[in-house]
């Protein structure tokens, strides 16, 4: 099934890297194999790591040269370039999009379709997104867990929600070789250096881990917390952390670890963490968000209380105990990723919600 005459503006609020490079493409491109036109509207650029992908990608893309609190200037913007791109429906991603999003789709006539991608909701946007709900025809949850969250907080009902999980898992991404007696262990994670992280817990955590396995432990990305979390490090005498900044190429980072970990305090899907799964390396996790669904506590890695350093120290000391089993771990784990978020169902279940979009705007479907 393929549609016809269905244009989408999907409005995003930035191009930066890491959650906009390889979900956007991704999930554009199941669209425009449905038959649908496609154009990008970011309303800032900030690091604008994420525009190369989509570019690649053969999208459309446009970008506002402003910031993230002129809302009015954005507002304003934004209802230009669509007016101009003459869109039929309108597919919003992240707080601020969905707003400004909501208020011009009512206001010219064009159907709202929403992602909901945050297991955490500032107070404000979660009471905004909450009175708006209604003006998006459709809410998507980019996983289980943050569509339950879906419609607990925004009181969103079963008939206007759906899940599409954002993660894509690819059966031929690069793999992590399996660590060797003698080497170095290597621990990693992919993540930006903010306080929903949990990058302080890992310091934390670290400090306390005891072990005769020689190890070190890279953190990839970038964030105003980095000085703070240098400065935790030398404080714990934790010695073997290295901060790399961000990772332009994820596959390649993770292609050199054995072991990934993810403290974070809240999540909702973390693409991070899937690509290392997906890359045969076991995972060590807070129990948050899709995290809890994914990883298998003993069988594909480790699951611990978000927040609890001691606890996490326990699960390194445990992984580091048996380096030898964790190629096994990560194998089982790629297993299951791909089991969940194979390329196949990834595109049927977008073009499910292409088929369910069409319906109820301007565009005539066609076989």
């Amino acid at each position: 099934m393929t549609v016809r005459g269905v244009r989408i503006a999907y409005v995003i609020n930035s191009v930066e890297g890491g959650g906009a490079a390889s979900p956007v493409p991704a999930v554009l491109g199941v669209l425009r194999d449905g038959g649908a036109e496609v154009a990008v509207f970011a309303l800032t650029p900030r690091d604008r790591r994420g525009e190369a992908a989509m570019r690649a990608a053969g999208l459309a893309l446009h970008v506002r040269d402003g910031g993230e609190r002129d809302h009015v200037a954005a507002l304003r913007w934004l209802d230009d370039a669509l007016r101009a791109w003459a869109p039929t429906h309108l597919w919003t991603s992240l707080t601020r999009a969905t707003l400004l999003g909501q208020l011009i789709g009512w206001r010219r006539g064009w159907p709202v379709v929403s992602w909901q991608h945050a297991a955490f909701l500032k107070p404000a946007n979660r009471m905004l997104l909450r009175l708006m709900q209604r003006a998006s025809r459709l809410w998507i949850g980019d996983s289980a867990a943050v569509t339950r969250l879906t419609a607990e907080r925004l009181r969103v009902p079963a008939e206007r929600l759906v899940q599409w999980s954002i993660f894509r898992a690819d059966p031929a991404a690069r793999q992590a070789a399996a660590w060797r007696p003698g080497e170095t262990l290597r621990i990693g994670t992919l993540g930006r250096l903010h306080p929903v992280k949990g990058y302080d817990v890992l310091i934390e955590a670290l400090a306390q881990v005891t072990t005769a396995t020689p190890f070190e432990v890279a953190i990839a990305g970038d964030g105003a917390e980095r000085a703070t979390l240098e400065s935790l490090a030398a404080a714990r005498s934790v010695t073997g952390v290295r901060f790399i900044g961000y990772a332009a190429d994820p596959a390649a980072f993770l292609a050199t670890c054995h072991l990934y970990v993810q403290p974070s305090r809240s999540e909702g899907l973390c693409v991070g963490a899937h690509e290392a799964m997906q890359a045969g390396l076991p995972v060590v996790a807070s129990r948050v968000g899709e995290l809890a669904e994914s990883v298998v506590d003993g069988v594909t890695g480790r699951l611990v209380p978000p927040g609890d350093a001691a606890a996490l120290a326990r699960a390194l000391t445990a992984c580091l105990a048996e380096p030898a089993a964790l190629a096994a771990m990560g194998q089982a784990g790629r297993t299951r990723v791909l089991e969940r978020f194979g390329p196949d169902r990834f595109a049927a279940t977008g073009l499910a919600i292409l088929d369910r979009l069409a319906a109820f705007g301007p565009g005539a479907r066609a076989s």
